[in-house]
């Protein structure tokens, strides 16, 4: 495999974690402009999702001292007795994801102990009459509610979807089958309700169980409960029958409803407001190249071959909106301007790797070297536009000629989209895909096989 691209993309993450110890350790990012550390308030009163969203990617890189400096932080100072307002969503991809991962990876106990008492922290958000869980959830006392901004308190399609790989788990590690009973009255529900088109909407009532409204989006807010439902059926070793019909019936009605080529040639998947079509695509839509691929082998056989196109010409479209050598956070197809951010507001680029996810994904299934080609155009972006002198930072406006930083390097920069990169460069046999799954925010988890119980004392 490629050296050089491999040892750069070690040499940048262990230039971002080593700034982010100097300067925000224990913090959940580091602003690198100003050399601080930022909290925010989307883990509650969680600190140090940096660093648990890296245990995986330094363990895996072979950077030893700083896992182990990550190790002891996790030991001795993740404080899990938080009484803020926590996303659900995010403290599961990223906390109970990264900690799973770390221990399945090194088989470290304290990692299993930790993972348990968050996993239930959670389970107070499912309180509701469907069982749909709410979006909030403050992890002391267990009170959870809907985001103030999403409508009429619905609950949002790719928070109560994503938990299915990370909860599976919980039960397995806990001989406890009520995080699995969970994630699966979410599945019943959505079965058996109505779906416009086949299609599942990005807003449903978790009092009545209803769409709220008609938006459907593969990018925001709907994104990652379709890649779980492929990865639920390659994670139970090809097992879960309903999860694979659930896949391939919704991929069929986003064929038939949101799949679009543009007057250049460009496959892309646009949004869907009640019937209208909304001719963009978001940067998080871009994972798609790679579910698609992942999936080709388990559909109708005679739909392999056009599984693998789809997936190509996805992941093309979204490095044609690389223009720049790196993609906007949203671009469009109408106005005669193709794969481009047309709207100002939509320019910036926060360190994203959906569409690195995607290259890697490709190179796996398909080996074609433009793929770490691709790879590396981004490698090369990444050090020339996002490194600044301590750290990486996202940027502004990706078509600017002058780069204006926006202070933040994102936790999911090391979790994901460096991970990526160095998977992308490394042989196969590193985390194999017919071995492990990897959660959204790219946290490695293993297929559940039968016999499951003997290997998972290593």
């Amino acid at each position: 495999p490629e050296t050089l691209p491999r040892l750069l993309s070690v040499s940048m993450m262990k230039f971002a974690w080593d700034n982010y110890k100097s300067f925000a350790w224990g913090k959940n990012e580091l602003r690198p402009l100003t050399r601080n550390g930022h909290i925010g308030n989307m883990f509650g009163g969680l600190r140090g999702a940096s660093i648990v969203d890296s245990l995986d990617t330094l363990y895996i890189m072979g950077l030893m001292d700083e896992y182990n400096d990550a190790k002891e932080w996790v030991e001795t100072s993740l404080d899990l007795n938080s009484n803020g307002e926590a996303s659900l969503f995010e403290v599961n991809i990223r906390y109970v994801g990264g900690l799973l991962s770390a221990y399945y990876l090194t088989g470290e106990e304290m990692f299993k102990r930790k993972v348990m008492v968050l996993g239930e922290k959670l389970l107070p958000a499912f309180n509701t009459p469907t069982g749909i869980p709410r979006g909030v959830i403050n992890l002391g006392s267990g009170t959870s509610w809907s985001w103030g901004w999403a409508s009429a308190g619905s609950s949002i399609l790719a928070e109560f979807g994503t938990l299915h790989l990370e909860f599976v788990h919980l039960s397995e590690l806990s001989n406890n089958g009520i995080y699995t009973e969970k994630v699966m009255n979410i599945r019943k529900l959505l079965n058996k309700i109505e779906k416009p088109h086949g299609l599942y909407p990005n807003f449903l009532s978790p009092v009545s169980g209803n769409w709220v409204q008609h938006h459907v989006s593969i990018g925001g807010l709907g994104d990652s409960f379709y890649e779980y439902l492929i990865k639920s059926y390659l994670m139970s070793d090809k097992t879960d029958e309903e999860a694979k019909k659930m896949y391939y019936s919704a991929l069929e009605a986003i064929e038939a409803n949101l799949v679009q080529k543009s007057p250049g040639g460009l496959t892309y998947m646009a949004e869907w407001r009640g019937g209208i079509l909304d001719h963009k695509m978001g940067h998080l839509a871009c994972f798609s190249g790679g579910m698609v691929v992942i999936g080709a082998d388990d559909g109708a056989p005679e739909k392999r071959q056009h599984y693998l196109d789809l997936a190509a010409e996805i992941t093309h479209t979204c490095h044609e909106s690389y223009t720049t050598k790196l993609g906007p956070e949203a671009f469009r197809f109408d106005g005669g301007a193709e794969a481009t951010a047309t709207r100002l507001s939509d320019r910036y680029y926060i360190l994203r790797p959906e569409v690195i996810e995607s290259y890697m994904y490709m190179w796996r299934l398909t080996h074609d070297p433009k793929y770490r080609e691709w790879g590396w155009e981004a490698v090369e972006a990444l050090e020339q536009h996002c490194r600044v002198e301590a750290g990486f930072s996202g940027i502004r406006d990706v078509y600017a000629q002058t780069v204006s930083h926006d202070n933040m390097q994102q936790s999911f920069f090391l979790s994901e989209t460096l991970k990526y990169l160095y998977l992308l460069f490394s042989d196969d046999d590193l985390l194999p895909l017919e071995d492990w799954v990897f959660n959204t925010e790219a946290h490695p988890l293993p297929v559940v096989r039968k016999n499951w119980r003997v290997r998972e004392n290593h």
